[in-house]
C-alpha cells in the first residue's frame, strides 16, 4: 500500500468498529484524512484490534514519525558542559531516548477529545492504538483511578523511545496550594525512580500539569529542576535528563533556571 492507502484503510477499518461511524465517507483532502484518522483513535474504545489493522497501522504511523524528523538525545548538547541536565524544544513524540514521560489523566486511557491538542493525546496517536489497551490491561488489574503523583511505565510501541512513563499531576483550582507543589514534585520523583527501575538511561519530561491542569508554568519549572536536581543527587543516578518544551515561553523560563 502507499502511505495514502494505509491511511483510507485504517480509517475505513477504524470507523466500521464504531457502530455510530459506520459509513463514514474518507474525505479526499489529505490533511483532512489526518484530521479524521486522529479523530477516530482518539474516540476508539481499548478493544482488541485485528492483527492486519496493527500491522498497517504500525507502517503508517512510523513512516509520519520519520517524516516529521526524529531528534536523537546522543545529539543534544547538555545546559553545562558535564551536566546530565538538557533542555530541548520540540516534539516530544519525534524524540529518540529511553522514555518521555505522559501528563496524564487519572483514568489513565489517553484523551478521549477528538483533536485535543494536550500531550496526552499526542503521545496516544502517535504511540497507536497498543498504546490504550495496555493502559487500559494496567488500569482494570489496579481496579481504581490513578493517584496524583504516582507513575506507570508502558511500551511506546510506534514512538522512537523505548517507553512511555505515564504520571498524574495536580489540577489546580484557584490558588496555588502547598500540597499541590508537593504532588508535583512526587510526579518527577516518581518518573524518576520508575525509570531507573526499569534500566532507562535518558528521560524526557514535558511541562507536567501546566497545560489544561492549570499549575503556573513558572513554579512548575521552579520544582520540576530542583526536585530532578536534588533526587538526581540523593539516589546516585547515572541518567539523562531532559526538560522538553514546546513554547518558546517556556523554553526561556527553564533556560533562565538551568543557566547557573
Amino acid at each position: 500500500m502507499t502511505h495514502r492507502e494505509q491511511r483510507e484503510y485504517l480509517i475505513r477499518s477504524i470507523s466500521g468498529d464504531m457502530p455510530n461511524m459506520k459509513g463514514l465517507q474518507v474525505p479526499e483532502d489529505e490533511e483532512q484524512q489526518k484530521l479524521v484518522l486522529r479523530a477516530l483513535m482518539n474516540i476508539r474504545m481499548p478493544m482488541p484490534v485485528p492483527d492486519e489493522v496493527l500491522a498497517v497501522q504500525d507502517e503508517y504511523l512510523q513512516e509520519e514519525t520519520r517524516l516529521k524528523g526524529i531528534t536523537d538525545t546522543a545529539d543534544l548538547e547538555p545546559v553545562h558542559p558535564g551536566s546530565s541536565l538538557y533542555l530541548w524544544k520540540g516534539d516530544i513524540t519525534a524524540l529518540k531516548c529511553g522514555a518521555i514521560v505522559n501528563a496524564a489523566n487519572s483514568g489513565m486511557l489517553g484523551c478521549f477529545q477528538p483533536l485535543h491538542g494536550c500531550i496526552d493525546n499526542c503521545i496516544h496517536t502517535y504511540a497507536g492504538m497498543q498504546l490504550r489497551l495496555e493502559c487500559a490491561r494496567i488500569m482494570k488489574g489496579q481496579g481504581t483511578e490513578e493517584p496524583v503523583g504516582r507513575a506507570k511505565i508502558t511500551g511506546a510501541y510506534n514512538l522512537p523511545c523505548d517507553y512511555v512513563i505515564h504520571t498524574v499531576g495536580p489540577m489546580v483550582h484557584g490558588a496555588l496550594t502547598g500540597k499541590e507543589r508537593k504532588e508535583l514534585a512526587s510526579c518527577y520523583r516518581s518518573c524518576l525512580d520508575t525509570a531507573a527501575e526499569n534500566g532507562v538511561g535518558s528521560i524526557a519530561f514535558c511541562c507536567i500539569s501546566t497545560g489544561v491542569f492549570a499549575f503556573p508554568p513558572k513554579e512548575a519549572a521552579r520544582i520540576a529542576v530542583h526536585t530532578v536536581q536534588e533526587h538526581l543527587k540523593s539516589e546516585s543516578m547515572d541518567m539523562k535528563v531532559v526538560f522538553n518544551v514546546f513554547s518558546q515561553r517556556d523554553y526561556a523560563i527553564y533556560e533562565d533556571l538551568l543557566k547557573d
